[in-house]
């Protein structure tokens, strides 16, 4: 088990400060991890998770709409999806009634690329909780937001 006072050589005045700067080291961690994940698939995880709401929502979405439901909200959504697009995992959608209203699908390239990635790949990132603690850590971050 880690120990962040060990991990980056520090102490900490208080647990409320150690748990902050426990919250931000463990973030970045995973970040890293899932980073390093998906260079196999070729997208990053804000792509998969693009990709993940289009599926889920079975319509095309506008991009408004995708930016609002996406984990972590970025500035460069439309880069994201540009990418995606290059790649044919997604199409852009022009209404017929409105040309500025563009809408978001996600295609049989970009459906394809999703059954191709296991499903538990983050089930490693927390194979040291049992499923209280994980409830329990769930519960805590909720409160702390």
């Amino acid at each position: 088990m880690g120990d962040l006072a060990k991990d980056i050589n520090s102490k900490f005045e208080n647990y409320r400060v150690k748990a902050l700067l426990n919250i931000i080291y463990t973030a970045n961690w995973i970040n890293s991890c899932q980073n390093e994940f998906f260079k196999d698939y070729g997208i990053s995880p804000q792509q998969y998770n693009i990709l993940r709401i289009l599926k889920g929502a079975d319509e095309p979405l506008k991009v408004q709409t995708i930016k609002d439901r996406m984990l972590e909200r970025s500035p460069n959504a439309t880069r994201l999806m540009d990418k995606l697009c290059a790649k044919n995992y997604i199409q852009r959608l022009t209404c017929e009634y409105d040309r500025r209203v563009v809408k978001i699908a996600i295609t049989d390239g970009g459906l394809a690329l999703l059954d191709a990635i296991p499903k538990k790949f983050n089930s490693e990132l927390l194979k040291n909780l049992n499923e209280e603690e994980a409830k329990q850590l769930s519960y805590l971050l909720d409160k702390m937001r």
